[in-house]
C-alpha cells in the first residue's frame, strides 16, 4: 500500500476533520497545529490568533484509493476557500485556508486545483499554498471530537451541512 500525507487548514479542525473521516482512502487523520512560531503550542494559545499556527487535519491516505487531487478537491468544496481568515462565524488566522505541501508534486497539484477551481469562483480562492516547517500534534481531546461530542452545540449545528454537502458533491468517494 503507498501511503502520502498532506496537512490541510480550512477553518476548525473539528469540521475538517469530520469531513475526511468518511472519505474512502483516507487511513489515518490527526488534528494539529502548523505554520507558526510557536513550539508545541496548546489549543489556548493557538485560538489567541497570535501564534501563527493555523488548527489543520494531518491526513495519511492510499494514493491506489485516492488521489491528492480528489482530496484537494473535496477540501475546496468542504469549506469556504474565498474568505481570508474566517470561516462562518470562527474569524483569525487560526481558521485560514490553507494547504501545506511536503513536496513539490504536492505543491503543483494544489497550484492546478486552485488555478482550476477558480474559474467557478467569483471571488478570488484565498487559500494559501505553503512548504510545511512546523507541525504540532493537538491535544488528545480534540483527535475525532465530532464522533466523541455530536451533540455538542457548535458541532451539531456547523459538521452535519458540510457531510451532507458531501456526500451530495462526492458520494463516489465515501466509505459507508
Amino acid at each position: 500500500m503507498k501511503t502520502d500525507t498532506i496537512i490541510l487548514g480550512g477553518g476548525c479542525f473539528w469540521c475538517t476533520e469530520s469531513v475526511f473521516r468518511i472519505v474512502d482512502g483516507i487511513t489515518d487523520i490527526e488534528v494539529g497545529y502548523a505554520g507558526g512560531q510557536a513550539e508545541n503550542p496548546t489549543y489556548e494559545q493557538v485560538c489567541t490568533g497570535e501564534t501563527g499556527h493555523a488548527e489543520v487535519i494531518k491526513l495519511s491516505f492510499n494514493t491506489k484509493n485516492i488521489s491528492l487531487e480528489d482530496i484537494l478537491l473535496i477540501f475546496m468544496a468542504t469549506h469556504i476557500p474565498t474568505t481570508l481568515n474566517r470561516q462562518g462565524e470562527d474569524v483569525g488566522t487560526q481558521y485560514r485556508s490553507i494547504i501545506f505541501y511536503n513536496s513539490d508534486i504536492q505543491k503543483k497539484t494544489a497550484e492546478n486545483i486552485i488555478k482550476e477551481l477558480q474559474l467557478h469562483y467569483k471571488d478570488k480562492i484565498v487559500t494559501e499554498i505553503t512548504e510545511l516547517t512546523t507541525y504540532f500534534k493537538a491535544e488528545e481531546y480534540h483527535q475525532n471530537y465530532y464522533s466523541k461530542n455530536p451533540e455538542q452545540t457548535y458541532c451539531s449545528a456547523v459538521i452535519p451541512p458540510k457531510l451532507e454537502k458531501l456526500r451530495k458533491l462526492f458520494n463516489d468517494k465515501m466509505k459507508f
